[in-house]
């Protein structure tokens, strides 16, 4: 089940928020959990008791860990409590890769390829491992306390708005809201308002754009095609000229970022209704002046994940040598793309990240500040485009071809009227990723996001929400089309 449903929008939201504010409130986090479970095992039905049991291993090991006195044994538990958590995300997301790999080593030395069958991956895995590692660690290093009860933990893990795409959100940021929270009316009103957003950019910015990216480059997902429509996609994009292949991949780089910034919203505003107050994941990535300040504002929660339980245990930058410091970043970033998928077209998206921040440290971001700053957005921008080449197309060897067809130079005509409704959003898309570049656009943002309403906004707001709200079920059902990307990561 995702956000942009009509399951969700019309039968799983509605009923959930009626049954939750009609229950009092020492008893609503026994039914966020339950629903929670419920939305799980609706997506994924087969795996919901491996999730529990995976809650409740984790929980009674952090327990054990905590009460033990000796540091050797405190060390092993808590190793095996991450092993258990990334143990199941290792064995589900890149088990089927890791075999590919083995099997076409054995093939060059003409051995027989093992058998296998494919694994099926979880809905949220990386999600839900990245929250228990959190937890695990933080209590190890004594960030905060365990939890005393199982259905708290449970309800950390597995709450639902942020259970399939994040936020990831660390226990001692919320410690005191599982335990004791207030939803006021402004909460909810805003957290509404909050969530309409998202969904607005979801149905009417990302999946309009995305509709016609597929056109073009096949499905986001490749594992699903055969070998005749992959025969095909290829076929389709040696052939296609320069202007089609710059709009596929300008229009694919607005349509993840309203897809998944839009989730972030809407995960957001579900967590504010019921009091909870999740981090921002997004910050208007696209007026990013360099690659670095780009990862530190897209996808805000990933990266702290990564800088504080990968990056700092290598040694960061306090580090004996210049080369083990930029050792660190590359690396880091070379496992950030190969946890956006089990593909090595994500492993060289990610070693290019590296590669690009790693330039930042060392000369990028002294020529970007001679540059200026509106000309080295749209530099690093290009950047961003470029790199995405090998994250929408899941073949190395098209995504080459697809960057060679950007720079074969057969530029077709463009017509407007060929496209107007694409081509509108994309212009719309376009206008809100760079709208904070000036004051102005800063100071709306602001209003919008983070100003507490008056009862005139409120009124004001409301009637835009549920217009919007009603507009965006009627596009979700004309179209039919709402996939989200990140809903297999």
């Amino acid at each position: 089940m995702v956000f942009s449903s009509n399951v969700f929008l019309l039968y799983f939201m509605p009923i959930f928020f009626l049954v939750y504010f009609l229950t009092p409130r020492k008893a609503r986090n026994y039914v966020l959990l339950f629903a929670s479970l419920l939305f799980y095992a609706y997506g994924a039905p087969e795996f919901i008791v491996l999730f529990i049991v995976s809650m409740i291993i984790n929980f009674f090991l952090v327990r054990w860990m905590c009460k033990t006195e000796k540091a050797g044994l405190k060390k092993l538990i808590c190793g095996i409590s991450i092993a258990v958590s990334i143990g199941l995300l290792f064995f589900f997301k890149y088990g089927n890769f890791t075999m590919e790999n083995l099997n076409a080593i054995l093939g060059w030395f003409h051995h027989e390829p093992m058998q296998w069958e494919r694994i099926l991956l979880p809905i949220g895995i990386s999600f839900f491992s990245f929250q228990s590692v959190t937890y695990t660690l933080d209590t190890y290093r004594g960030v905060n306390q365990p939890m005393k009860k199982l259905s708290d933990y449970m309800l950390y893990i597995a709450m639902f708005p942020q259970l399939i795409a994040g936020p990831i959100v660390r226990y001692c940021d919320i410690a005191d809201q599982i335990r004791d929270r207030e939803s006021n009316y402004t909460d909810r009103l805003q957290g509404f308002y909050r969530f309409v957003i998202g969904l607005s950019k979801k149905i009417l910015i990302a999946d309009v754009i995305g509709f016609q990216v597929d056109k073009v480059l096949g499905p986001s997902n490749y594992d699903v095609l055969t070998a005749t429509q992959l025969a095909d996609i290829a076929s389709k994009i040696a052939t296609i000229d320069s202007t089609t292949a710059w709009i596929a991949i300008f229009a694919f780089t607005f349509q993840i970022y309203f897809d998944f910034a839009g989730y972030s919203d809407m995960a957001i505003g579900l967590g504010r209704m019921m009091g909870f107050k999740f981090p921002e994941n997004f910050d208007n990535p696209y007026v990013s002046t360099t690659i670095s300040e780009f990862w530190r504002r897209w996808h805000q929660t990933f990266s702290t994940f990564i800088k504080h339980y990968l990056y700092f245990p290598l040694g960061g930058s306090r580090v004996k040598t210049e080369a083990r410091k930029y050792f660190n970043l590359w690396f880091c970033f070379l496992l950030s793309g190969l946890w956006h998928g089990a593909a090595w077209n994500f492993v060289v998206y990610g070693a290019l990240q590296g590669i690009f921040i790693c330039a930042d440290k060392l000369f990028l971001k002294k020529f970007n500040e001679k540059l200026g700053r509106i000309p080295s957005v749209f530099f690093t921008f290009l950047i961003i485009v470029l790199t995405r080449c090998f994250f929408r197309i899941e073949r190395i060897d098209l995504s080459w071809l697809f960057i060679k067809r950007l720079f074969a130079f057969d530029f077709a005509p463009f017509h407007f009227s060929d496209n107007p409704h694409l081509y509108v959003t994309m212009l719309v898309a376009a206008f809100f990723s760079f709208f904070t570049l000036s004051k102005f656009g800063l100071k709306v943002q602001d209003k919008v996001y983070f100003t507490e309403y008056n009862k005139k906004q409120h009124i004001i707001a409301f009637c835009i929400s549920i217009f919007a709200f009603i507009f965006c079920l009627g596009a979700l059902n004309a179209s039919g089309f709402s996939p989200f990307i990140y809903f297999r990561f």
